[in-house]
């Protein structure tokens, strides 16, 4: 069984899971990691969801205000034995689902060009690519994404 569970980035699965990302990281981005490193603190994540298999912690994600009406999506990670089982794509449209909840209007976050398949799963999510924004500008391993988000409210309530 799955489930999901909205909390904040204090939360001690959330932690673990962002430490086993941050590992990855550290070998797919070599040399630019400490650039990319400084900006993935999960401090300011108020915002997280964590997904569990059968109680076990396999996924995550997080927003966290960008500017007014848009969330940046941070430190998704889903870990591989979980993989291409629809994860990512089910803690993303929750965390679109939550900022639309919370009245933001549009997503966008940052991935690595050394990171094929998150690319794919944003692409295949509805995101668009776009100009690289403040930090990431001037980065040449980073691809930018944005997508429009609106609340849909359950028929039940």
């Amino acid at each position: 069984m799955i489930t999901f569970k909205r909390t904040d980035s204090t939360h001690p699965d959330f932690i673990q899971l962002v430490a086993l990302l941050d590992a990855d990281l550290a070998v797919r981005d070599g040399e630019d990691h400490a650039f990319y490193h400084q900006f993935n603190g999960i401090t300011d994540i108020r915002h997280a969801i964590i997904t569990y298999s059968e109680g076990v912690p396999v996924g995550c994600g997080g927003v966290k205000e960008f500017k007014k009406g848009i969330m940046e999506v941070k430190r998704m990670y889903v870990i591989p034995e979980a993989r291409g089982t629809g994860m990512g794509s089910a803690i993303l449209q929750e965390l679109e689902q939550w900022a639309a909840e919370l009245e933001y209007s549009r997503c966008i976050l940052e991935t690595g060009k050394r990171q094929p398949e998150a690319i794919a799963l944003y692409k295949k999510n509805g995101y668009t690519v776009i100009p690289n924004y403040e930090p990431y500008e001037a980065m040449e391993n980073s691809v930018c994404f944005k997508k429009n988000v609106s609340f849909r409210k359950n028929q039940n309530q």
